[in-house]
Parts: C-alpha cells; structure tokens; sequence
C-alpha cells in the first residue's frame, strides 16, 4: 500500500515535471512566461553551445544516446532543469523527479525501490532528477552512492552552488560534472524574440512596440538570467496599456519598473562570493583602478558585507603593497575606520579611495614571502635554540649560564646600530626579506651594508672558534 502510494505520488511529481499544467494557455495561462516557454526539444534550446554545439559533449550524448550520471553546475535562469528535461526526453527510461529542499534518505531509497522494480518488470532505466542537489547533507548524499554505483539510478542533479564545496567526493567521482554559462546577450535577445513572437505559449497574441533602451536594460538587468528577464518583459506587456491601435509601446523606464532592481549574478555565501573578491584582488594587484572599482562595485550591488570588503582590502595592503608604501596600510586601516563611523552609502566612497589608493602604489610582496619564507625555516628548525647572548637573565643561575653574556645594546653605539648576530648559528647569513618597489628600497643598500658586515662578524667568530 506504502509502495502505490509513493508510485502515485512519483507519477505526479514526473508528470508536472514533463507537462507543465499551463502548456499552450498562452497569456492567459496561470504559469509564468519563462515557465510557458521553457524547450521542449534540444532544437529549441538557446545558449550553452560549449555544450550542445556541434560534436560538443552533450550533442555527442543526446545523438548516440549514451548516458550517465551528470551533474549540471551553473547560475539561476540558464537552463540546468530545462536541459535535464531534455536529456531524459530523449531517453527510453522511466523518471523520478525529486527536489533536495523537500526530499531526503527516505525519498531516495524509495526511489531505488521504484527503479529495481520499474526494471524488474520492463527493463527500463531509471533517470532520477535531483533539483537543488547541493541541500542535500552529506548523509543523504551518501545515501545515492550504492544507488548510483550498481546503475539502479541514473543521476541527473542540478545545482547553482559549486560541486567542489556542496557534493562529496564519491559523488562526484560517479558522476560528470557540466558546467553552464550564464546566458551572453545574443542569447537573451533571441530568448525574448521567441518569447514575443510565439502565439501559442508567448506573447505573440499581442502587438507589442519594445523600444532598443528597454530591450537592453532587460538584458543587461537580468544578469544572464533568462528568467528575469522573461518575467520582467511579461510584467511589461501586461501592465502597459495598448494605444488606439491595440499595440503596447513599452518604453524604457516601463522596462526598470517591471524589473525592479538588476539582477546582479551573486552568492555571498557561494562561489561567486569568492570569485568576485579574488578579481577584486587581483585587480589591485595588477594596478588596474578601474577593474577594481567595476568588481568592487559588483560585490556592493550584490549586498555584500562592506566591513569584509574592507578586511580584505586591508589585506591586500599588507600583502600587495606592504612597505612599498606604508600609506597603503594608513588608507586602507582609515577606510575601515571611515565606514564604521558613516555607514552606507557613504562609507563606501571610503572603500572606493581605498582601492583606488592601493591599485595606484607601488607594489612589493617582499613582506608577504619572507614571512612565508621564515615560517618555513621555522617549521624545519624549531628546535634550535636562542643564542646565549641574546637570551633573558632574570636570575643570578641564568647569568651564570652565560645568559645575555656580551650582548651588545644598540643604542649604546653610534647610529644606534652595531653588528650583531640574531640568528641562531644554523641560520647565520639566511636572508628571508628583499626590498623590492618604492620607499622600501630606500634602504636597499643600507640593509645590504649592514648584512655584510654581520656576515664577517659571524665567519670571524666560527674562525675563533675553531
């Protein structure tokens, strides 16, 4: 009785997913545009050509009809579930459409029950679409893995979030992963051509006038996603009243009320958080003021945390520029300082100066390798110990063991300097910091004065001592 229930349940689940209830409503229909004008058929999918194009993966796939478990990884609105529907279609297979943010273990191995007897019975595979995979915890990802392995199921899971970080390893090695792209603006604007040219299932009934400022900011807006931008081009049309000649002119400030606010492509808890902060550092690195302000702008739009932007440009003065130009480090410490004072918006002009500041010195990493270099020697060397001259004497047993015995106190000395060996003897001569760029050379040949004279100090010590 558990099992027809669920066999019921399984079969409506896959018959909304293969027939959407409004198909051919056209506007009147209570499904959303982007929904009616979903592909049906690979002939009608636009974009992800790296994928379908002639002889690419997936048109090798879908001709020769040989399948395995995938993955497909990519932004909201690009077409994950769309081109799933479209692998099975082609397909002799029985189909279970689940979704991780409502289904977990028990769903899973109920499945595999339904596919060992949907195969028992027809010898029919069985597809099972996980949208939303990525929720999934480790334990019920586990729970796919024997599935997936002896070919009771055949995988097909969609996600927006990187399979590196959300899907664990043996998933993922039983799998392939396809990658999709955000949809590029030819393919958004054919999308939309479709959509206000199709009678059946688009907006083809209505005459409709869309003027090339509108066109664009619905693209640019929807940032690769085809779904707002379709969403947003119906919201248009249905509330623009038609003219005398029954025809709708949407203009372009029509166009920002339908869309609201851009869509900006961002996860501040994904991978695009990391990879928008990564450009934006080495956008400063590179010196490049105007790719910095475009992605810092980009991470700001997509409601990033200003006072993590402002961590990390402090990082990046410390790593990038370092002494270079030790204002970097003043710039970037006040920004902080100004946006915890002003709050947005304002305060983030104080981030901006920041970025433009660093992007514009000089850049030495000098301090970020030598401090890399010492934790090296640090890690290998932890036993040396500290030479006797140079250690602590608090009491008399101490000064008896010779501790601080001939240290020399510097300011004792003219210039207040004189030379001295601070590393430990295994270590002697070892240079782990290197002036490279700006006001840090000033003292390149000072430095490498000094160094040498230390050097003779040390070699004329180890000559006494032998």
């Amino acid at each position: 009785m558990r099992a027809d229930r669920f066999n019921r349940k399984a079969t409506e689940q896959l018959n909304m997913f293969e027939k959407p209830r409004t198909e051919g409503n056209g506007f009147g229909g209570q499904a959303p545009l982007a929904e009616r004008m979903r592909p049906r058929v690979a002939e009608e999918f636009v974009g992800q050509s790296h994928l379908l194009g002639p002889g690419r993966i997936l048109d090798r796939l879908l001709k020769n009809r040989q399948f395995h478990s995938l993955i497909l990884w990519g932004p909201p609105g690009c077409g994950k579930t769309t081109l799933a529907k479209i692998i099975v279609n082609h397909t002799e297979s029985h189909t279970i459409f689940l979704s991780a943010v409502m289904a977990g273990a028990r769903e899973i191995r109920e499945a595999a029950r339904e596919a060992k007897d949907v195969f028992l019975k027809s010898k029919m595979r069985t597809w099972l679409l996980m949208d939303e995979i990525h929720r999934l915890n480790k334990a019920q990802q586990d729970t796919l893995l024997p599935h997936i392995e002896d070919g009771t199921l055949l995988l097909l899971g969609a996600t927006t979030e990187n399979p590196s970080f959300e899907i664990i390893r043996p998933l993922l090695s039983r799998s392939g992963v396809v990658v999709l792209e955000p949809l590029d603006h030819a393919d958004l604007k054919k999308i939309m051509s479709r959509a206000l040219g199709d009678e059946q299932r688009g907006l083809g009934k209505f005459p409709v006038r869309l003027g090339q400022d509108a066109v664009d900011y619905l693209i640019a807006g929807s940032g690769g996603d085809a779904r707002v931008m379709l969403n947003g081009l119906e919201i248009a049309v249905l509330t623009t009243a038609p003219d005398a000649r029954g025809v709708r002119t949407v203009e372009l400030e029509t166009a920002r009320e339908a869309l609201q606010r851009k869509s900006v492509h961002y996860d501040k808890a994904g991978d695009e958080h990391f990879n928008l902060i990564s450009a934006l550092h080495k956008s400063v690195r590179g010196s490049d003021p105007d790719a910095a302000l475009y992605w810092l702008a980009r991470m700001l739009e997509g409601g990033e945390d200003q006072l993590y932007i402002g961590r990390r440009i402090l990082r990046m003065a410390c790593e990038d520029i370092g002494l270079a130009d030790p204002a970097g480090m003043v710039q970037a410490v006040n920004a902080l300082q100004a946006y915890h004072f002003l709050g947005s918006p304002e305060g983030e002009l104080a981030l901006a100066q920041a970025v433009v500041y660093l992007c514009l010195a000089p850049k030495s990493n000098s301090l970020y390798t030598a401090l890399g270099s010492a934790g090296k020697a640090a890690a290998n060397s932890g036993a040396l110990g500290v030479p006797a001259h140079l250690r602590n004497a608090p009491t008399e047993l101490m000064k008896n063991l010779g501790y601080g015995q001939n240290y020399k106190y510097a300011h004792d000395f003219e210039g207040g300097w004189v030379p001295e060996v601070y590393l430990p003897e295994e270590l002697s001569g070892t240079v782990f910091y290197e002036p490279k760029a700006g006001w840090e050379t000033r003292f390149s040949d000072q430095l490498h004065q000094r160094r040498s004279r230390v050097s003779d100090l040390a070699t004329g010590k180890k000559g006494q001592e032998k």
